[in-house]
């Protein structure tokens, strides 16, 4: 139980970096993050729903998730900041990655495996539930990443079986292939994605906020 709640609250933490980031109002966004912590899954669909809600007409018939990820006021960022932002959601993403491992491993060696019916109390199948909710969640966020469906159910089926321990190895992967002067966020997307929104081919040296990525391709 204790594995499996770490594994959870992982996936918790990795959407609740996306909420708060959607979110322009601090208040607004530590409270989603504690409605993320105590009600899981339940909090993650309500604000999808939410998000989507919000949507106009033309962005519902454009590209909705696009506009779903993408947060919609403007944050301007210095060079420096955004090269300590993608430092840090670097390192935060080995490490929990690292941490949902070793716990992994402590738990099979001095608990063995977990496939046998007596650790399956009501408690623990009910965040196992919850847990692949959140997962639901994600692997539509990898499949619309990923330029090949190939790739994408590869990653897909990891997340499935391994949990945040993939999760965050293709966190990492995404954020390691950005640039040391782009943005975080563009992590949301992918690059065929950024390149119709109009993104790559600018000067590395020129800033782009969330709102000139709408513009450039939406007016």
């Amino acid at each position: 139980m204790a594995a499996t709640l770490i594994d959870f609250y992982i996936h918790v933490f990795v959407i609740g970096s996306w909420v708060v980031y959607k979110e322009s109002n601090w208040i607004t966004a530590i409270l989603w993050a504690v409605l993320l912590v105590c009600l899981g899954s339940i909090t993650t669909c309500g604000y999808i729903v939410l998000q989507f809600s919000k949507l106009s007409t033309q962005e519902s018939l454009q590209d909705p998730i696009y506009f779903v990820l993408l947060r919609r006021q403007k944050k301007t960022e210095t060079e420096q900041q955004r090269k300590c932002s993608l430092l840090t959601a670097r390192i935060l993403s080995l490490a929990l990655g690292c941490l949902m491992l070793g716990t992994l491993i402590y738990t099979i060696v001095t608990d063995g495996s977990p496939f046998h019916r007596d650790v399956f109390t009501p408690w623990l199948t009910a965040t196992v539930i919850d847990f692949y909710i959140n997962i639901v969640v994600l692997s539509v966020w990898v499949a619309y990443k990923e330029s090949s469906w190939l790739s994408a159910a590869f990653w897909i089926i990891l997340i499935i079986c391994s949990g945040s321990i993939s999760t965050c190895a293709y966190i990492a992967l995404q954020l390691f292939s950005l640039s040391s002067q782009d943005p975080v966020y563009l992590v949301l997307f992918s690059s065929r994605n950024r390149a119709e929104k109009g993104y790559e081919g600018m000067s590395q040296t020129e800033s782009i906020g969330e709102g000139q990525l709408r513009e450039k391709l939406y007016g």
